[in-house]
């Protein structure tokens, strides 16, 4: 059986802060103001979720959850520890 591993690639990614304008000015900054309103919806309820449309479903952002852009401009997300483990800081 053949085995492989994943390429390097640098991506950037957001962690969710929960529902807060400086969280919400975050995500618009991260990822424009156009994809911002065609992709985002808000949950202001006490546990503090994002939904994201994506191409084939509606993914929910609990806060500390990571906002990953991808390699094609397509957003998803990532917990935490999955997160850390897969990823490290290149820069701020």
């Amino acid at each position: 059986m053949a085995k492989y591993r994943k390429k390097t690639v640098e991506i950037e990614a957001l962690k969710w802060g929960g529902v807060s304008q400086d969280s919400l000015d975050n995500l618009r900054e991260f990822i424009g103001d156009e994809a911002y309103k065609e992709r985002c919806l808000i949950y202001p309820t006490s546990d503090e979720r994002l939904k994201i449309k994506t191409p084939s479903s509606e993914v929910v952002a609990q806060a500390g959850d990571y906002i990953v852009r991808g390699i094609e401009d397509e957003y998803y997300l990532c917990r935490t520890d999955i997160f850390e483990k897969t990823y490290e800081r290149v820069c701020d």
